[in-house]
């Protein structure tokens, strides 16, 4: 890693190391980027939520064997509830309670399973037979359920990923910040905020952090914080950096906000 001093004055990309052109944040700042521009195939799906303790393996290749996390399946359902609908593989004479919900369902669990191993023809020929306990009362064939169950698998992916970049990143350079405290730990309270600020600008490229934005995340916090012990003016500073973070790996002032 850069030197943290000059990394804060050059203000340096994370990926290739030459100068950005972001202005410096107040927190951990410019640094912020290198969490989501390692992971940026995260940017162009929305993420979950992680619930439980911290992923595994560095890079997130071993991610969900770790049985004290897993993917927030309450959210899980929320979303896909919302989405299955406008999938180019959507069928109208399936529903989602009884055909779609399992092969989504399905594709996570893959995800946990497989955690090192690419979706490929390998893989697809491992899991097809699975499909038949897993459908439960689904309607769908394996070639009519895969292209849901791939869908799941590689939201799921992308979610251990960049949790698995944002925790490794952050936890060496949030005491940088200047909103660390020493009460609070990285793990048990910071993480959340991290992890927090990365999914919501996941679900929000064209957004804009103003104080509307600030309104609704604050409203959303208590249901994410987890065993986190900070309120929401403690969190604010690492949630938003996280925002930032992600926004750095976009083309452009993705926000507006000049940053």
């Amino acid at each position: 890693m850069a030197n943290i001093n000059e990394t804060r004055g050059t203000n340096r990309d994370p990926i290739t190391g030459e100068p950005g052109s972001h202005p410096l944040g107040t927190g951990v700042g410019a640094l912020g980027g290198a969490a989501a521009g390692a992971a940026v195939g995260s940017l162009f799906g929305p993420i979950g939520t992680i619930v439980g303790g911290a992923i595994g393996a560095a890079g997130g290749g071993a991610a969900g064997h770790n049985v004290a996390e897993s993917i927030d399946p309450t959210l899980e359902t929320e979303y896909w509830k919302s989405e299955y609908q406008s999938r180019p593989y959507f069928n109208s004479k399936y529903d989602y309670d009884t055909d779609y919900a399992p092969a989504f369902s399905y594709g996570n669990r893959v995800r946990n399973e497989y955690a090192n191993r690419p979706w490929d023809a390998s893989l697809e020929s491992d899991i097809k037979n699975g499909w038949e306990s897993a459908k439960a009362k689904s309607r769908m064939t394996w070639d009519e359920a895969k292209n849901a169950v791939r869908d799941a698998f590689d939201r799921s992916d992308r979610t251990y990923r960049t949790y698995a970049t944002t925790d490794q990143f952050y936890k060496n350079e949030y005491a940088n910040s200047n909103y660390a405290k020493g009460d609070y730990s990285y793990d048990n309270d910071y993480r959340p905020a991290y992890r927090y600020g990365t999914q919501a600008r996941s679900m929000n490229l064209d957004g804009k952090w103003d104080d509307r934005m600030e309104a609704d995340l604050e409203k959303g916090w208590h249901r994410v914080k987890g065993e986190s012990r900070l309120a929401w003016q403690d969190a604010k500073g690492a949630v938003k950096d996280a925002w930032h973070g992600v926004e750095r790996a976009l083309p452009g002032d993705a926000d507006r906000d000049g940053r």
